[in-house]
């Protein structure tokens, strides 16, 4: 489950999308994701796979590889659709004492489903496809306008780019960690879920030390270099858009173009 989670992680490419500038992917995505929200016929979601698997195919990463970090959400997918089925008023197709499951609520979880799959998809060709600096070099650059009331950008941007780098980093600890102590005799796998609750004791506090231990070091080793924030810094490849993004920008226009246009027209 560990190795199961693929947001964060970098896929190294010579792709269409890897060549993207970050900024392009940052507002594609954001646009995929508001799509998936837009949205509300089966119709609409066809068109909305079509593109995502578009992008899978232009970016070049294995199809396995990305919807293998759809495992770490199986629970919380469970839950959405089983809540909606069971919560949603409307034409009862199957009733026993107080739960019943209705037509809307199949429907609703359904469509829940599809969303949350598409957000963790999307999300991941994103991340996928992009290295941690050109994300923090893409979000700044979005973000710049923000500057001018004194909002922090370069430290925001820096912030989200080291949480992303972290992430592969705790999670390989996670995995060291899980088989030491499996090999010392813990269980992590057997019991109710308050057993196992306290049988991950053993992992998290190791991990915790292990994560304070890292940024500690990060710290020291920004201050050895004299970090000093945002102001007055400047980048070794300036970030510039190319044609390719321009072709993404129209592709994305028509693209939001048909999603309105379905949910103007109800389909």
């Amino acid at each position: 489950m560990i190795r199961d989670i693929t947001i964060g992680q970098y896929y190294p490419g010579k792709s269409v999308l890897h060549r993207l500038d970050p900024r392009t992917k940052f507002i594609g995505t954001l646009a995929f994701l508001i799509s998936v929200f837009v949205f509300h016929t089966f119709l609409g979601y066809l068109v909305a796979t079509i593109f995502l698997a578009a992008m899978i195919k232009l970016s070049t990463v294995p199809v396995k590889f990305i919807f293998k970090g759809l495992k770490a959400i199986v629970i919380i997918l469970m839950i959405t659709v089983f809540f909606n089925m069971l919560l949603t008023p409307g034409e009862v197709l199957w009733k026993f004492g107080i739960l019943k499951i209705t037509k809307e609520g199949v429907s609703l979880a359904v469509k829940m489903a599809i969303r949350l799959i598409y957000l963790v998809i999307g999300s991941s060709v994103m991340t996928l496809t992009t290295t941690p600096n050109q994300l923090t070099d893409g979000l700044e650059r979005l973000l710049r306008p923000l500057n001018k009331i004194h909002v922090p950008v370069h430290e925001i941007s820096m912030m989200m780019s080291i949480a992303l780098r972290f992430i592969p980093i705790l999670l390989e600890e996670t995995d060291k960690i899980m088989k030491a102590q499996m090999a010392r005799g813990a269980d992590f796998e057997s019991g109710n879920f308050i057993q196992r609750a306290k049988n991950m004791v053993p992992l998290l506090v190791p991990l915790f030390i292990s994560a304070f231990r890292r940024a500690n070091d990060l710290a020291m080793a920004m201050e050895a270099r004299c970090y000093h924030g945002g102001a007055g810094r400047t980048q070794m490849k300036p970030l510039k858009y190319a044609s390719g993004d321009w072709i993404a920008f129209g592709i994305l226009v028509l693209y939001m173009g048909i999603a309105i246009g379905f949910r103007i027209a109800g389909l």
